[in-house]
Formats: structure tokens, sequence, C-alpha cells
């Protein structure tokens, strides 16, 4: 029987499958699942594995680990791609799953991007996978929680594997220069630039090996050459799926944390990512409301700055407009009073329900509704002499509430000071 490593002898084998891991030991990168305090491992001992999903980021080896799993344990190994079969095709695999059953043979089945499966390719794996019939692994580089059935993720265990580090990268260029006995063509600084280039994907800087090592020229590619003579690779952010989520969500906290430095990376990580700027430019309006309010009350004048310069200019000139209001964001006083009182505020007005305004304060602009009291003993503000007359503005039998409370920051110092100032007055009259 062919091994699963093998390729037939008429077909081109790249350096990255000829330089595929046949034991754990080689599987660089993901000591944290291999240990031996990790599930994964004590599954391999047992010999028996369990359904797993293998979640992580392009080229970290999550084909390589599932293959392992199977010829490790005995495994046949069978793999499809979620973009290209069908329930016709998952039938069939089943098919001969059941039948080497009978010989005392059990099946892996290894599905590549199953995120990509809708639901009832999805739901067509519970019957087997519940009574044994395989053993399912997955691979996605999405949030299974997000991306996969409920029914069929409860029936797996998750296997978070990371990108892969610089030390891992830097072993891997190594294995690739042994295999080959040829070392790459770089310059001093270009070998950082080719890790930098590949963005942690095993794969693609295997790739890139592959073809630095045919390389002809006689001058060793510096870090200029080598990007003009490799092309530089889109980085890997699909801004419709989840590092969508994750970059801006890094942005908003880096803004919260006061790291103007942190704040600039991931905005200009969305805008490299090809992120649209004006989605950019309303969360940043959306944060200076939340997280700055009226600490600094031109927080979302600036916000607001920044989207119309951007609208006006367009790029690559109007970015320059974000990356200010970046600044003046990150650097700003922060509070969240404002959101948490309109939260507060919200549950109040949820939980009393349809009160009505007290008579004093309600206009009267018929005979009757003056008859009955409206807008009787009511003061106006403007004719006392500190501007206040400190009459109550809640419904009648509801007590006064506190929502708004100012932080000690920026100009909500001010605030507390007036706050504090018509609250004794009230408290006078």
């Amino acid at each position: 029987m062919q091994s699963l490593f093998e390729q037939p002898a008429h077909t081109h084998q790249p350096l990255a499958d000829r330089l595929r891991p046949e034991a754990f030991a080689e599987v660089i990168g993901q000591e944290h699942v291999l240990s031996e305090n990790h599930m994964l491992r004590a599954m391999l001992e047992s010999g028996t594995p369990t359904s797993l999903v293998l979640w992580g980021p392009p080229g970290c080896g999550k084909t390589t680990i599932a293959r392992l799993i199977a010829s490790s344990c005995g495994y046949e190994y069978e793999q499809v791609s979620a973009v290209a079969s069908g329930v016709a095709e998952l039938k069939a695999i089943f098919e001969r799953a059941r039948a080497r059953l009978q010989d005392g043979k059990k099946t892996l089945v290894f599905v590549d991007e199953i995120h990509r499966f809708n639901r009832a390719q999805q739901d067509a794996f519970l019957p087997v996978v519940e009574d044994g019939t395989i053993v399912l692994i997955g691979a996605t580089t999405e949030n299974p929680s997000f991306e996969m059935n409920g029914a069929l993720l409860s029936r797996m265990q998750v296997v978070v594997l990371r990108r892969l580090d610089d030390a891992a990268m830097n072993a891997l260029i190594e294995r690739a220069q042994q295999h080959e006995r040829k070392t790459l063509p770089l310059a001093a600084d270009a070998r950082e630039t080719l890790i930098l280039m590949a963005d942690g994907d095993g794969r693609a800087l295997l790739n890139f090996c592959e073809i630095l090592l045919a390389y002809k020229g006689k001058e060793l590619l510096d870090s200029k050459n080598l990007t003009q003579y490799l092309q530089k690779r889109a980085p890997i952010y699909d801004k419709r799926q989840e590092a969508h989520y994750n970059l801006i969500s890094a942005l908003h906290k880096s803004l919260r944390g006061s790291d103007a430095d942190a704040a600039l990376y991931w905005l200009c990580r969305m805008l490299e990512g090809g992120e649209n700027p004006l989605y950019i430019a309303r969360r940043l309006v959306r944060f200076a409301v939340e997280d700055i309010g009226l600490a600094d009350p031109q927080a979302v004048v600036q916000a607001n700055a920044a989207k119309d310069v951007y609208d006006f200019l367009g790029s690559p000139e109007g970015e320059l407009a974000l990356v200010q209001c970046v600044l003046y964001l990150a650097t700003a006083p922060k509070s969240n009073a404002a959101y948490v009182a309109f939260g507060a505020a919200s549950r109040s007005a949820r939980e009393h329900g349809s009160l009505m305004p007290p008579a004093h304060i309600l206009n009267a602009p018929t005979k009757l509704m003056k008859e009955i009291g409206y807008g009787k003993g009511y003061e106006y503000d403007h004719d006392t002499s500190e501007g206040f007359s400190g009459q109550n503005y809640f419904p009648d039998g509801m007590k006064r509430e506190q929502y708004y409370r100012p932080a000690e920051r920026g100009f909500e110092r001010e605030i507390i000071k007036r706050l504090e100032y018509w609250q004794k007055l009230r408290e006078k009259k």
C-alpha cells in the first residue's frame, strides 16, 4: 500500500511535501499541543483518537498532524476538501469506512477547510461520528464556534494551533537547506524579510525557499531585491471573516488602553489588509462616544472630522486623517461614564414602564389640561438667582436615581464640580 507521504514517481513533489514530518517529533511550532500534559499526547499514546477540530492559521501543520494521527494509530486515512466535495462523495467514504470495519480496520477522515461545508454537509457526519464508523478530524482557519454546527462541534474536541513564530520559521529554513544541501542566496538582512513575508505560514515559507534554492543569480539578494524577486505576499486578513473582528477589537482595546503606538500598528494592519477605511472611521466615532465621552468632548468632533476628511480626500491622502484621529483618541482622557449611564437609565426605563412625568413639568396648551394641574407649580430655572430650581423631574412615586457618574479625568472633572454644586442647591431647596 502506498504511504500517506508518497507521491507517484511522475509528479513533482513541492519542497513543502518533501519536508512533511513523518513523526510527531519533527513537527515544528506546535509543542504546546504535543507536550506530555496535553490531551492530544494522551490520545496518541492510547492509540484511540477521538474526533477533533484543528483550528489554526494557514501553514501551521493541521494536515500534517491529521496524517500523523492516522499513521501512528493505524487508521486508514481519507482526505477530502470542503471546497470540492459534496454529500455524495461523503457517503461513498462512509460506505468504505463501514466495509473496513467488517475487516477490523478503522478510518480517519480528514476534512480540510471544514468550515466551508454547509449545514446539510456537516449534519451528514453526525451519525457516522456518533456510532464510531469514522474518526473525523476537521481543519479550519475560522473560529469553529461561529462556523460549525453546534451538534457536530459538541462531538469533537477543539485543538488550537499557533501561527509559527520566528524560531519555528528559522528552523524550517534550516531544515530546507539541509535537505537540499544548499544555502539560500540571501544577504544578512534578507532572511528576516523572508520570514516576515511568509507571515507565520510554514507552507508559504517553504514555497519561497524552493524558489530561492533555484535562483541562478550571482549576487546575494538583499531585502529590497528579495521582495522584488518573490513578489510581496498579501497579508493574511479577510475582512469578511474572524480576522476582521480580531483586528478591530485589537485597535479598539489599544485605544482604550491609551497605547498610541499599538493602535497605529493595528490601524495599519487593517489598512494593509484592504479594510474599508470608512468602516474604521465609523468604529473610531463609536469609540469616541463610548470610551472617551465627556472626558474630552472634542473626541467625537475629531472622529467625525476624520471620517469627513477621508470621505472627501479618499486614499491615500485621507488615511492620514485616520492616523491623526487614532493618535488623538489614544492620548485623550478616557471615561465610559456616558456609556454606563445609558445602560443604567435603559434598565430603569424598562423596569418602571409607562410612568407619567410629574404634572408640574407638563405643558398645558388647553384649558382642561390647566384645570387638572398640568404645569402647576413649575419653576422656570432662568428666573431663579442660581439659574437652577432644583425641582423633581422624575415620575411621581419613583425615587431619584443617579445614572451618570463622571470620571475624575479630563473635562468630566469640571462636570463633577457642577453636579456637586447643583446637588447642594437641591438639598437646600
